[in-house]
């Protein structure tokens, strides 16, 4: 075995390619991974479960595997970490919720199988906001993750115990889910590559639903390759999944290097205000880039953009009051003993479920209810569609858009957890693409207020996750230093 203690693989690409060539051992992938889980996990708390023991035996198998000669995937060997909100057979999946704490699915999400498929392992399940309703990671049932650049800030959220998790170096991979920006904010706070793909072309099956129209699986990286890779490794059509297209997996990895050169990038002269300057200042370097390596940039109008927060939280929290009334303490996880039923039901949600979602649980069953429902979930949907216009006509004139991934750089711990408005705010430039089904992702680019990471946002067409990539590689090759 080469020694490369000088030079051991860090990306994704690079240790499935040392791995499947016998050069470095999956074994003593693992074991780096977990040593800088035990050096600084105290003190981030990225995760909810650290699978040491099964990583191990997994890294064991691929390694024999290879030894003789086989085939092991192209993620051959490279650890990953979950959000806890998506199944894994015998394994616990929280949501990062009490009324779930313990419970073991019987069966493994889509995206887990795909991954093993590949010749990835699963090191742990991470921390989220509770049924990744917010965007800190501080609505937890097992307390807050922190920022790796910064522990006294917020990752982001609601998969910021994910995003932290591939920025402290605790895994090469992971995968988040994004219902409003939950993988493009937390990404942007983290200073990571992070990917919300088109509706549909990831499987959902397994995933716990949130609000199940727009719901999405995507990745965490270091680098938009690594993004690439795993994107195209889950992706592809699920007969399990009513919702997923019929289409093979997506085709991005080999168009990464078509460069910018004639594409359209659109700059959305309508954009909601409210970015800070420093965010604002590297949006605008981002479109210099660009146009540098060849883009023609243009000028175009989304003018229901800024419905977008309204629309979503009522959308969203409506979804969420009919999928989270499953967790009635009958069928699986926490129970609350009471004299009769009714009250069995009300002390066991009122024990189980935290601040936030009971908030959204009351505001989505209030804006379904007898005598509301055309007033607000009815108005909703129409300023939905109404927003999928506006892009759609904004893609006639560009073939990507630009804006930023998050307002801000990190805030601190506990900055907005008493105005749920200022929280809500956090997700005004990732919300629409949910809305609307189509891809978007955050990229790194410089840094902002006290040398913090800044995101910049990529958004493409329905399924055009290539496109968005080629400008999201561009992007990467020159950072602002």
């Amino acid at each position: 075995m080469t020694d490369l203690t000088d030079s051991f693989p860090t990306t994704a690409i690079d240790i499935a390619w040392n791995v499947r060539n016998n050069i470095v051992r999956a074994t003593e992938v693992v074991e780096r991974h977990l040593a800088e889980i035990e050096r600084r996990e105290d003190d981030i708390h990225a995760f909810n479960l650290v699978l040491a023991d099964e990583a191990r035996e997994r890294a064991a198998e691929i390694d024999d595997a290879v030894s003789v000669g086989r085939d092991v995937g192209p993620l051959a060997g490279v650890p990953i970490a979950l959000k806890d909100n998506m199944c894994t057979r015998g394994i616990p999946t929280t949501c990062s919720s009490k009324i779930l704490d313990g419970w073991r699915p019987p069966y493994d999400a889509t995206v887990v199988t795909k991954l093993r498929e590949a010749g990835a392992i699963v090191i742990g399940k991470t921390n989220l906001d509770e049924f990744a309703m917010g965007s800190s990671t501080e609505n937890s049932a097992f307390g807050p993750t922190r920022n790796p650049h910064d522990t006294t800030r917020v990752p982001g959220g609601s998969s910021g115990g994910s995003a932290a998790a591939v920025a402290a170096g605790f895994a090469a991979l992971s995968l988040g889910s994004d219902t409003g920006g939950s993988i493009r904010q937390p990404a942007a706070l983290c200073g990571v590559v992070g990917v919300k793909p088109t509706y549909g072309a990831v499987s959902r099956y397994g995933l716990i639903a949130f609000a199940s129209s727009l719901d999405q699986i995507g990745p965490f990286s270091t680098t938009v390759a690594d993004a690439s890779l795993l994107l195209e490794s889950i992706s592809g059509h699920d007969p399990l999944d009513s919702t997923s297209i019929r289409q093979g997996s997506l085709d991005i990895t080999r168009q990464l290097d078509f460069g910018v050169a004639g594409l359209r990038v659109g700059r959305i002269t309508d954009l909601p205000e409210g970015a800070s300057s420093d965010v604002v200042e590297r949006l605008e370097q981002a479109f210099d880039a660009l146009r540098d390596a060849g883009a023609e940039i243009v000028d175009v109008e989304v003018p229901a953009f800024t419905y977008g927060l309204t629309a979503y939280y009522l959308i969203a929290p409506a979804e969420a009051s009919s999928n989270l009334a499953r967790y009635d303490g009958v069928r699986f996880g926490n129970r609350v003993e009471a004299p009769d039923t009714n009250a069995m039901y009300t002390a066991t949600r009122t024990d189980g479920f935290g601040a936030e979602v009971k908030r959204r649980i009351m505001l989505g069953t209030y804006a379904l209810s007898a005598g509301y429902y055309d007033a607000y979930y009815g108005r909703a949907l129409k300023v939905r569609q109404r927003i999928a216009d506006d892009f759609a006509r904004a893609y006639e004139r560009a073939d990507v858009l630009l804006t930023p991934a998050s307002p801000t750089v990190a805030f601190h711990l506990g900055d907005k957890t008493s105005d749920p408005m200022s929280m809500y705010l956090c997700d005004t430039y990732t919300i629409p693409s949910n809305l609307t089904g189509e891809p978007a992702m955050s990229v790194p680019f410089g840094t902002g207020d006290d040398g913090l990471p800044v995101g910049v946002q990529v958004l493409a067409p329905a399924l055009q996750e290539a496109m968005m990539f080629r400008t999201a590689a561009v992007l990467e090759q020159r950072v602002p230093r």
